[in-house]
Formats: C-alpha cells, sequence, structure tokens
C-alpha cells in the first residue's frame, strides 16, 4: 500500500482492513446460498382476504392517528441513460431511417403520446428551425432524438430518472419525483399534516433535485393540504468498493487505487439515518398517473397496517418475556408464530428448554422487521422470495438475486421454475425497537450475499464489488414477510417506450 492508497482511504472513510477483504472476496467469490423451496402463497407469501386487508387498513388508519412515524424513502440516484439504449445506438449508428418494428421506430411514431412531447417540440424549434411533425416528414428522425437526448436539447441522456417527465396532466407534466410527493401524501401523512420524504441522489445530480423540489413543492402542498419535510442523501464514500484486475490484483489508475460505488445496498448505510419507526421504501421510476393509483394506495396500507399488526405480536411477546409473565402455552404460542406468521423455522428448538428457549425466541424477535408486496412473475422466473439456510442454520424467508442460485444444482433450477413470484414492488419497513431505540441497520446485513461483475474502464476489463443488495443481503437477518399485491401496483419504467403503456397514459 502506498502513502497515497492511505491517503485515498482515509478521505473515503475506509478501513485498511476493509479494503484487504475486499480483495481477499475477488480471490474466494461469494457463496451460493443453501435453499429450502420457493415462496409461494401458502408457503411463505400470504394471500389476505377482504377481511385481512379491511383490518391491516383500519390498524395502519390507526396508527397515524395515533402519532406514529412513518417515512418514505426513495433510492432516486439512477441515471436515465439505460431507459435510452436502443437511441442511443440508432445515434451511433449510420442508418437514417430506424429499422421497421424498432423500439426507435415505435418512439418517433408515438412521439406525440410523451409527457415530454410539447417540450421536445419548442427544442426541435429551437435547434433546427422546425417543429417535430415537419422534422418527421423530412424524415430527420437522428435530428429528434438527438434533441432528446444530447445537452444541447433536453439533456434526457445525462438525467436522472427522477426529473424526467412521464405523465401528462391537464395543469402540465409530471416527473417521478412529483408522483413521490402525491403519493407519499396519499399514504403516509402523520396526524399533523407532516409528510417526510427522504431522496438518494447521485451528487451530480442533487442540485437539479434541489431546484425541483424548490419549485414542486409549495403547489403540492397547497393542493393537498399537507407539509413537506424532505431531505435528500448520496451513497456515502465509505461504502465504496475498490476494483480489480482480471488477475485479483488492484487495478489502479495512475498508479491510483480505483473505487466504484457499491451498489444499492451500500443505501442500508443511508436508510440506517433515517429517524422513524416506520419506512415505506420504493424505487423512483414505479410511479403512475392519478388515475391509475388506486391499487397502488390500497396495498401500501395493507402492507403497512399488516406490518404494525406483526410488530404489535411482537411488542407484547418480548414484554412477556422481560416481564417473565409467560406461561408454557405462551411460549407455544411464541414458536406458533415464528413459523406460521414470520417462517422461522430451526432445529435448534428441539434441544432448547426454559430461559435458554425464551432467549432464543427473544432473540430472533428482536430484529428490524420488513413487509414486501410480492407481485406474480409474468415473465421469465429469477431472482424473487425462498426460504433459505441462515448462517446460524435457522431457515427464514429471503429475497434472492439469479446470481445468488447455484446455476449448477437441480434441484435449485426445479426451485426457480416453480418460482412464482419476483423482487418486491414495494416494502415496508420497522426500523425501531418495542422501545423506540434504532436498530444499527449495518449489524443486520449478510457480507456473504454481495457478487462479482465484470466491468470495464477506458479499454481496460476490470472486476466490480456489489454490496449486499438492498433488499437481499442487506435485510438479511431480518424479520421478513411476503404479501402477495396485484400486477396493478408494479409499473416500473425501464425503457422510455414503457411510458407509452396504458397505465402510463391515462
Amino acid at each position: 500500500m502506498t502513502p497515497q492508497d492511505k491517503t485515498t482511504l482515509e478521505e473515503k472513510g475506509i478501513a485498511p482492513e476493509l479494503l484487504e477483504s475486499q480483495l481477499k472476496r475477488f480471490e474466494t467469490g461469494f457463496p451460493y446460498l443453501r435453499i429450502v423451496d420457493s415462496a409461494r402463497v401458502g408457503n411463505g407469501i400470504l394471500a389476505l382476504d377482504d377481511a385481512a386487508r379491511q383490518q391491516a387498513v383500519d390498524r395502519w388508519q390507526q396508527y397515524l392517528a395515533d402519532g406514529g412515524q412513518v417515512y418514505k424513502f426513495v433510492p432516486a440516484s439512477g441515471a436515465a441513460s439505460r431507459m435510452f439504449k436502443s437511441l442511443f445506438a440508432y445515434l451511433d449508428g449510420e442508418a437514417d431511417t430506424p429499422k421497421p418494428g424498432s423500439d426507435v421506430e415505435q418512439l418517433i411514431d408515438r412521439i406525440a403520446d410523451f409527457a415530454f412531447f410539447p417540450e421536445l417540440d419548442e427544442t426541435c424549434t429551437r435547434l433546427y428551425g422546425k417543429d417535430i411533425a415537419a422534422l418527421k416528414a423530412e424524415g430527420r428522425t437522428k435530428e429528434i432524438v438527438a434533441a432528446l437526448l444530447n445537452k444541447e436539447g433536453l439533456s434526457y441522456g445525462q438525467l436522472p430518472k427522477g426529473l424526467l417527465k412521464f405523465h401528462s396532466y391537464a395543469e402540465g407534466a409530471r416527473t417521478p419525483l412529483e408522483e413521490h410527493l402525491v403519493e407519499g401524501a396519499q399514504t403516509a401523512t402523520d396526524k399533523d399534516g407532516n409528510v417526510n420524504l427522504h431522496f438518494t441522489v447521485s451528487p451530480e445530480h442533487r442540485a437539479l433535485f434541489e431546484q425541483k423540489i424548490a419549485a414542486a413543492v409549495p403547489g403540492f402542498e397547497k393542493a393537498l393540504g399537507v407539509h413537506y419535510h424532505i431531505s435528500l442523501s448520496e451513497q456515502k464514500k465509505s461504502t465504496d468498493t475498490v476494483a480489480a484486475n482480471p488477475d485479483n490484483t488492484p487495478f489502479r489508475e495512475d498508479g491510483k487505487l480505483l473505487f466504484r460505488p457499491g451498489g444499492h445496498g451500500a443505501l442500508i448505510q443511508n436508510l440506517n439515518d433515517i429517524d422513524s419507526a416506520v419506512v415505506f421504501i420504493k424505487n423512483i421510476d414505479n410511479v403512475v398517473p392519478d388515475s391509475q393509483r388506486e391499487a397502488t394506495l390500497q396495498y401500501k396500507k395493507v402492507i403497512a397496517g399488516c406490518l404494525i399488526e406483526t410488530h404489535d405480536r411482537i411488542a407484547r411477546y418480548i414484554d412477556m418475556i422481560d416481564r417473565g409473565a409467560y406461561t408454557i402455552d405462551d411460549v407455544r404460542e411464541m414458536i406458533a408464530f415464528m413459523h406460521d406468521t414470520l417462517n422461522i423455522r430451526d432445529e435448534k428448538l428441539k434441544q432448547l428448554e426454559d430461559a435458554d428457549l425464551v432467549l432464543y425466541i427473544r432473540a430472533k424477535l428482536d430484529r428490524p422487521l420488513r413487509v414486501c408486496g410480492m407481485v406474480r412473475n409474468e415473465g421469465e422466473p429469477g431472482g424473487g422470495p425462498y426460504i433459505t439456510y441462515n448462517p446460524d442454520g435457522s431457515t427464514s424467508p429471503q429475497i434472492l438475486e439469479s446470481t445468488q442460485i447455484d446455476p449448477a444444482c437441480a434441484e435449485y433450477k426445479e426451485m426457480v421454475a416453480k418460482a412464482t413470484h419476483f423482487n418486491p414492488v414495494d416494502l415496508v419497513c420497522y426500523i425501531k425497537d418495542v422501545k423506540g431505540a434504532k436498530y444499527n441497520l449495518p449489524d443486520y446485513v449478510d457480507p456473504d450475499t454481495g457478487f462479482i461483475s465484470s466491468k470495464s474502464r477506458n479499454g481496460r476489463e476490470l472486476r466490480a464489488l456489489e454490496l449486499p443488495g438492498l433488499w437481499n443481503g442487506a435485510m438479511s437477518d431480518w424479520n421478513t414477510i411476503f404479501v402477495e399485491v396485484p400486477i396493478a401496483t408494479f409499473n416500473p419504467v425501464k425503457t422510455v417506450n414503457d411510458l407509452l403503456r396504458p397505465v402510463h397514459q391515462a
């Protein structure tokens, strides 16, 4: 390690021992997880009936009425460039005319249906002296695409996804940021009319988010009768990970170690800074216009109520244990709750007796809690909800990425093929203990659940270390409940043409 390396580590707040462990991880890799089965309805996933859903909604409303704390946490640092991959390829290609049936052709054919169309039309007039209709008539498709993506135009290829115009309204277009402001007011307003939101952003886009928030908030506060408290944060430099060469030696540029952002799992540190008992987590791009939000609002309240109902029982059991006011029947009830509600099973329970058994139960109950909304998988199976083995030998519900599952294991392949649901649409978390003290969330991360990916930089191959993901490895040692929610709650925008789907056009 050079003196410059030591300075770099000090500036980032990374201990030398952590650097060594990261480099070692390139050599050892990450182990595949041991799986019991895929989670399905009746086997790790709850499908609530009408009465149970209404009961959950009522409990959530009561929680808010009683002055309960709530925050909305939105990872929003993602750049929009991946939304426009096919458009960039078209701009870089030699053909002037889009391929028939291509994404580019669809975009041009339906360009007037995008919420950004009026602004793009003005931009084309400014840049080329002609509006979009005239440019289309002359076959000048590339100019239209360039006006959308490039810095001299709308700069959509460089902006964060949260600041693109997604949905059209009579009073003007809304960005995902603005849709989250509205959704937050409709699901997470406290008894005093406050709405607490937190967005994680990238450093280069922070000022743009601040400008948009300052412009948008007064109007929404007036229209919705709420008061917003909005904060922003960035991934901490201490969560960056070192890059390696293909031979696992440190990757250097001009003699300096190269560090990269550690992936969205790094946001567990940002979540750890939120001072709230309950926190909703939802990606920036999974939003719909007002007319399509009914299912989303209903099920956010359902999973939040389910969270509070579960926490009520956990708090009651822990209180009974701490006071020593329990019977053998109470202990049996606690074990049944662990099995049937939290889906925790452990062969060790058969060997434990009396105080050791009760202390084990208490330790398992006294952890961060999350309820995850799961939708049915209508595409290819892969990452999603499973029942897996934990390092201590117990089994519990976990969210796995496909990279964590051994592709050579025939038994696991069968489990993946049987999987019915995929990664969560929504999470709602309880991150304080029964006495109101915050859990230290990094203590509940499984460090063995990251992964290594292959990247390149300036023409050189490198290996990148991704931290345990936000809702898989970073929450591995949490108590978890999976609740089935309808596909109508899942409307992400992965490519720009997703905005042409009916749910985003209403």
